[in-house]
Order: C-alpha cells, then structure tokens, then sequence
C-alpha cells in the first residue's frame, strides 16, 4: 500500500481570456514510489509544461532541490486551456508546502503569479492588474507578483499587492522570517507628444472644426483630400486636445495594455495607436488561439489612427463594422469566445484617387475614370455610413502658410472640448453613455431636441439627397447635437443641422466644396446622383 508523504497543497492563480482574469487553482501532490516523475495536468500549454526545468534550477539556487518523488500538479479546471509561465511561481510554492517545509498559513487567501528565471528571479507576467481585479471580486486578501508586475496592481484598493524580486523573498515570508513589501502604485510617463501642437497646423479651418467636434462628440472621422496638404498632420495632434482620462479609464486602458504585456504602470495617457495599412486582419482585431488584443483594442479609450485608408486589406476594414457599432469585439474560437473591449475613436484619411489629385484645382489628375471607380469601391458603403464626419480637406495657399498669426493652440480646443464633454456627460449619466457618438437611437430621440427651424431644414437635406440611409440621418443628428454642445446650446439649431450635414461628403460627392454642396437647387428623387469628375 502506498504511503503519502507530505500534504496535498492547493493554492489559487490565474489566467488570461482575453483581457479578464480567469481564476485557476494549483494543486500539488507529491508521493514516493519507484519512479520519480514530474507531471502537469489539466490542458497545460508547452510554456507550462517546461516550468519544471525552471522551477528546479530557482529552487537549487535558493538552497532547496525538487523532491526525487512523483510530483503531480494539476490545474483546475481542466477544460480551460493554461498558456504562459505565470504558474511557475505558485507550482515551486506549491511543491514545498506539499513537502512539509512550511504551511501556507495566512497566504491561503493569497493569490500567486509570477514567472521564474534559472536563478530564482521573478519576471514580470500579463495581466498582473485583471488578477488583482480577480481576487477582489472572489474576496481574497491580497496578491503575490513579481516587483515589474505589481506596480500596475497597486490601483486595486481592498487588498494586499505583495511584490517579490526573487524565489527566496516569497519563501521567506511563508516560512516567517522576512515579510514581503508592499507593492507602489507605478504610472506610466506621461509623453509631451514630440511637442505637437494644434496650433502648428495652418489655414484648414474646416478641417480643423470637423476635428473639434469629432473629439468632443467621440465621432469619427474620415480626412479626403491630395496629399501633403495637412491630413496626417491634424490627424497626430488629436491626442493633444482630448479630455483627460478619469480613473476608470486609465484602469480600463492599463487592463488592456496589461494583457498585451505592453504595460509600465496605470495609464496617465490616451492611447494613440497608428498601424501601416499591411496589417492583417486579427492583428487590427486581435486573435491567436487564445485570443489577445490587437489595435484596436489597444485603442481602447484613445484614437486609431489609419493613414491612408483605402490601401488597407479589404477584409480588414470590413471587419472594423462591427465593433465601430458595437464598441467591442467578440472573437470566437471553437471551445470559446471572448469579447474584448474596442471604444475608439476611428481618425482615417484617404486620397481622392490613386494619384490624388481628383477634383483639385492645384493639379491635374492623370487618374483613369475605372482606376478612380475602382480605388474608391475599396470602402464600401456600410464602413463609410459608419464614419460620423466625412471632410473634403482642400490645399492650403501660400499665404496661409506662411501668415505669422497661428490658428487656436491645443490648450484652447481642449478647454472646448472638455467643457462639451461635460455637457454630455451631465445629460447622458441616466442612459449609461458617455459621448453623443455612443447614443443609441432611442437615447437620441430622448435627448436630442430640434427646434422647429431645425427640424424643417433636416427634411430638406434628406429631400435633396435621397441616398441619405437611416444611420446616415442619425449621425448627421449626433453631430448636430455635439456642435451645439460646444455652442453650449440645449436645443439643436438649423445651424447646427447645417454644419453636421456639411461633414458627410461622402454622401454626395468626394470632390465637392462641403461648404457649397447644401446650396444646391432641389433635385427629384427619380434623378441620379452626379457622378465624380474625372480626368481619362
């Protein structure tokens, strides 16, 4: 008959699912018998499996050896894939309890994370701050993790966040001769932005107010227009005018960073993520066969950036529907699905044509009319519906470049905004949204109010323009109410209708003045739309 030889040892861990902890318990075991072994169960990734080479040489570097017996460690539960080297810390603490070396005492209520180097370091782990979150909500008493990795947990009141450098400090303190130290909360530096300013971009003046209310309202926004003329450049200054994040969005941005291994501490930023237009589909959706972020959940909270928009993959783009509706995406995988957070605001630029110089007075387009067809079929009709603000960007003079006088600095639009933002956040709070862009239609029906003058000069512009959809109508509405919030207007204004129609060129014709096109005589609903002007 078999004898044991020690005690069964349990503690609690963790896992990733996107960017959510998942809590995991490690139970260690350890027997004689004639052949001595070394054995994980419960669906371990190889990652985890070769923590007992890692686990051995830390425990002979601080002065214990891995038993010559039969140790079994098994991961509950065990129909949920474990990846990563985070379990190698609790397993080593697991197989010396299991020895008899020392109880666990008040660290059963603790949870473990970490990853161990041959010589007993610990190695910072993803997702130290969704593990904190973790063992909060299952009421644990606090959380043991490598110094680099705590430091982002200490945001998490009501429990302990124990930090450790090495494998001795964490057996000192379970076997009672040092106590761990407590973890400091740790920020991220806080960029300067390379010294941008709103104020370095010239003339531009439409584009520049369609930036504005696209950052007060959350919407998003499409730039058309030749190249060189300031797109890209407005487009990177769009992080120097928005709000300040609060602490729930910081905690929510270092969540995700922290899940990516990307982290260096709670947010103090908004993310500003710019991908090149070769990136592939599940990395600007995230993936893998245990799905992680990609960028535009890395977004999260903050701006991405697509240059160029129509040289990125097809179904890339198309798969960027969903969540700019839903403000999340769900990837789904044949034993599970997770659902990652991906509230953004989309800034996107975009040619005219391919050579892009459609429809400009400045130079000729030496664009065939099939090439130019056929470089703008690359957005289809449901992504552009889903853009709040389409602005034609025209070129800028000389004399507007070189006038001495700068338009609004970035500290001024941001008083703007942030004041809009409040505005919104006031009326929205019962309705659970934060932004006019993330109303739903009955939210805005209930809060968005036209004056009667308003209201008229809405059925004209639907009139007029046929192909209007009803999400297109919505928007126009959205924006409207964003403009007259940073008016500090509670009623919408025919104004208001005025501008926000002006921001969707796209529903008429790429190449036409936004300022002009509302002047145009009414047209019968049998007649077509004008079609581009092209150059064969």
């Amino acid at each position: 008959m078999l004898v044991r030889r020690g005690v069964l040892a349990r503690l609690y861990s963790a896992t990733l699912r996107g960017v959510d902890a998942i809590p995991i318990d490690v139970e260690v075991d350890i027997t004689g018998g004639k052949l001595p072994g070394y054995h994980v169960v419960g669906m371990p990734a190889q990652s985890v499996r070769e923590g007992a080479v890692r686990i051995r040489a830390a425990l002979e570097a601080g002065g214990q050896e891995l038993p010559q017996k039969k140790i079994t460690v098994n991961l509950a539960p065990a129909d949920l894939p474990k990846i990563g080297a985070a379990f190698d810390l609790p397993i080593a603490v697991g197989v010396l309890v299991a020895e008899g070396l020392f109880d666990l005492g008040e660290f059963e209520e603790y949870l473990f994370l970490g990853e161990l180097g041959l010589d007993g370091t610990l190695r910072t782990v993803r997702g130290a701050l969704a593990a904190a979150i973790l063992a909060k909500r299952q009421g644990k008493r606090g959380i043991v993790l490598p110094q680099a990795s705590a430091g982002e947990a200490a945001v998490v009141d009501g429990i302990e966040v124990l930090a450790a450098s090495h494998l001795a400090e964490v057996v000192g303190a379970l076997a009672g001769v040092a106590p761990m130290r407590a973890a400091r909360l740790a920020k991220q530096r806080a960029s300067d932005h390379l010294g941008l300013d709103f104020s370095d971009v010239r003339g531009q003046d439409l584009a520049r107010t369609a930036t504005q209310v696209a950052v007060a309202g959350g919407h998003n926004l499409l730039l058309v227009g030749p190249p060189g003329i300031g797109k890209s450049m407005l487009a990177r200054r769009v992080p120097t005018i928005l709000p300040p994040l609060s602490s729930e969005e910081a905690i929510e941005i270092t969540k995700v960073y922290s899940a990516a291994g990307l982290s260096a501490g709670l947010a103090s930023e908004r993310p500003f993520r710019a991908p090149h237009h070769t990136i592939s589909t599940g990395a600007l959706l995230g993936g893998g066969p245990l799905p992680r972020p990609g960028e535009i959940t890395l977004a999260h909270n903050g701006v991405l950036f697509l240059d160029e928009l129509p040289e990125f993959q097809r179904n890339a783009l198309e798969a960027l529907r969903q969540p700019l509706e839903d403000r999340e995406v769900m990837i789904s995988r044949v034993n599970s699905t997770v659902r990652l957070p991906a509230s953004f605001l989309l800034v996107a630029s975009a040619n005219p044509c391919p050579c892009g110089w459609n429809g400009s007075d400045a130079r000729t387009c030496v664009c065939t009319g099939g090439t130019v067809e056929r470089y703008r079929n690359r957005l289809s009709g449901p992504l552009l519906d889903r853009i709040d603000l389409h602005v034609s960007v025209k070129p800028v003079t000389l004399a507007e470049l070189r006038r001495l006088e700068p338009g609004d600095s970035s500290a001024t639009v941001r008083a703007r905004v942030v004041a809009a933002r409040e505005r919104q956040r006031a009326r929205l709070a019962p309705h659970g949204c934060r932004t006019n862009a993330e109303m739903t239609p009955a939210v805005t029906r209930a809060t968005c109010t036209l004056e009667p003058a308003a209201e008229a000069h809405l059925a004209t512009i639907v009139e007029r323009h046929a192909g209007l959809s009803a999400r297109s109508i919505d928007r126009i509405i959205k924006v409207a109410r964003t403009h007259a919030d940073l008016e500090g207007r509670d009623v919408i204004t025919r104004d208001d209708v005025t501008s926000a129609a002006s921001f969707r060129v796209l529903d008429y014709d790429p190449t036409v003045d936004p300022r002009q096109f509302l002047k145009l005589p009414p047209r019968p609903r049998a007649q077509a739309l004008p079609q581009p002007s092209t150059n064969d």
